[in-house]
């Protein structure tokens, strides 16, 4: 799967700010019926000690898009993973997942929901691919149900999936970079979840892995309709890989919608500081950003 204009059609689709999305038709009240969000976040507010770092956060992500939040170093873009994730808690508010707030969920159940893969995941030493990708399944397992042929069924798929296969056998110290990340993507889909969390997938790769990952992940996406959350820094990227953008900054949300009603000049200079224009990707159609000289 390449950058194609498919995407900006998708692009043209993606749900409203709020990320509801359109409602199913019913005979009656177009809302009855209406599953709720994949991810939402109400009345959030965000801390680490006493530095509040986002504060009121309303935020809703559709079952089976691509939202990718963007913004400057340090506004928060991690720190919501982290809390759709549960692996920190509001100050304020709560997080639900399909409409269910995330507290009263147990680590369990969560995980068969939802993965997340961290910006720099701690890779284990002396483990082979396989062995990484089958810890995907943990979340599956118990003393009553041990490992079973469905598991060893979903690994071998998303070896195959992320094309790994035939480095199965391959300790993971031996990886390339993009290859490593591809690995731990195999987990995510080993997973089986129907919600990924994706913290900077690309950091650290050159442009070609960075689109090979961004292209599997939208692969993922529309193969398994899977909704996906990440955090990106290059803006041209998030545009041509995301139904929707969230531009996160100033402990708030600064833009919300498609791409073309987010990257406008007026919100990188809000968000970014950065004077740019924004044209249309001759590749893809999507938002094309390029930076003026000072």
């Amino acid at each position: 799967m390449t950058g194609t204009t498919d995407e900006t059609t998708r692009t043209a689709t993606a749900p409203s700010p709020g990320g509801a999305g359109p409602a199913p038709e019913t005979a009656g009240d177009p809302l009855v019926g209406a599953a709720p969000p994949a991810l939402a976040a109400r009345g959030v507010t965000l801390s680490y000690e006493r530095a509040v770092v986002l504060e009121g956060l309303d935020l809703e992500v559709a079952s089976g898009t691509v939202t990718t939040l963007i913004g400057a170093n340090g506004s928060g873009k991690s720190t919501i993973l982290k809390a759709f994730g549960r692996l920190l808690a509001p100050t304020a508010g709560h997080v639900e997942i399909d409409g269910a707030p995330v507290r009263s969920l147990s680590g369990k159940a969560v995980a068969r929901r939802l993965a997340i893969l961290p910006q720099k995941p701690l890779t284990p030493s002396a483990t082979t691919v396989r062995d990484l990708v089958s810890r995907g399944r943990h979340p599956h397992q118990s003393l009553l149900t041990p490992w079973t042929a469905a598991d060893a069924s979903a690994v071998d798929d998303a070896l195959a999936a992320t094309g790994l296969a035939e480095l199965a056998a391959r300790d993971v110290g031996t990886l390339s970079g993009g290859q490593l990340q591809r690995a731990w993507l195999a987990l995510v889909l080993a997973q089986q979840a129907e919600t990924i969390l994706l913290d900077e997938p690309t950091t650290f790769l050159d442009l070609s892995h960075q689109l090979d990952i961004l292209r599997l992940v939208r692969s993922i996406n529309r193969s398994r309709g899977a909704t996906v959350v990440m955090v990106l820094h290059d803006l041209t990227l998030a545009a041509r890989y995301s139904d929707r953008l969230v531009v996160i900054g100033r402990g708030r949300v600064l833009g919300d919608g498609a791409p073309w009603d987010v990257l406008t000049p007026e919100v990188l200079r809000d968000a970014f500081d950065l004077d740019a224009l924004v044209i249309p990707d001759p590749t893809s159609g999507a938002p094309l950003v390029v930076p003026r000289d000072a």
